[in-house]
């Protein structure tokens, strides 16, 4: 399998929804248009928890060595990336309830309203997504699917993290979602040449671009569904 071929097929199958998940309206529909710091960093821990369960969940069951092995790296690589959101949203939150004690805020911090979860925080656009990976079973799907089809979803997002940060003038948090982003980078070329290893003739590639195309659509219908809700068009590309 060529796959840098293979990359190019899917993402010219889905430029549409990979063009407007690389809009600016992307964090609106991660954080039901709440663009403060820990909105932010609440959607972006709640992303690589998601990820690192999924991860877990897979290498625990595949029968694949090969594949096991690759989903058991990420799995380890989520939860890192996922203490170090999570240190950067707890300090963000302690610097919010110093503000209150000094009487510098009124409640802001997470806000009330829909779209919160048992804590006050914000649940992502991811719904759709992480239905379709969880259902996946087969290897070369989930392969294609996890370590494709997200991480082409995924450096969107960081991309736009990186731009949340870099306008408020947050070069330490930016160089975070750089370095995260970087390893997205690497999560894709290792899923690439591990689907290259697993697909044996044309059958097996039409499932795995299947797979990574579906991934993509059900991150889209999650950001359509978002701004939709929230009286917004997700078509036009800011």
């Amino acid at each position: 399998m060529d796959t840098e071929a293979f990359r190019e097929t899917v993402e010219t199958e889905t430029r549409t929804e990979l063009d407007r998940l690389g809009s600016n309206k992307l964090l609106l529909a991660l954080t039901g248009a709440q663009l403060d710091e820990a909105s932010v960093l609440s959607a972006a821990t709640a992303a690589e928890a998601s990820a690192r369960d999924l991860f877990e969940a897979w290498a625990d069951d595949e029968q694949n060595e090969g594949a096991r092995e690759a989903f058991a790296a990420v799995a380890e690589r989520e939860a890192d990336h996922l203490e170090r959101v999570e240190a950067e949203r707890g300090a963000v939150r302690g610097r919010g309830e110093d503000r209150e004690e000094d009487g510098e805020v009124d409640g802001e911090e997470d806000g009330g309203g829909s779209g919160e979860g048992e804590n006050g925080d914000r649940e992502p656009a991811r719904g759709a997504m992480h239905s379709s990976l969880r259902d996946r079973e087969g290897t070369i799907e989930r392969v294609a699917a996890g370590m494709v089809g997200r991480p082409l979803v995924s450096l969107r997002t960081h991309t736009q993290l990186v731009s949340f940060f870099v306008n408020e003038a947050d070069a330490a948090r930016a160089d975070l979602f750089r370095d995260l982003k970087a390893d997205v980078e690497e999560c894709l070329a290792t899923g690439l040449d591990l689907l290259a290893d697993l697909c044996d003739g044309e059958d097996d590639v039409e499932r795995a671009r299947a797979a990574a195309v579906k991934t993509i659509e059900a991150a889209y219908e999650d950001y359509e569904t978002a701004l939709s809700g929230m009286g917004m068009d997700p078509k036009p590309v800011c």
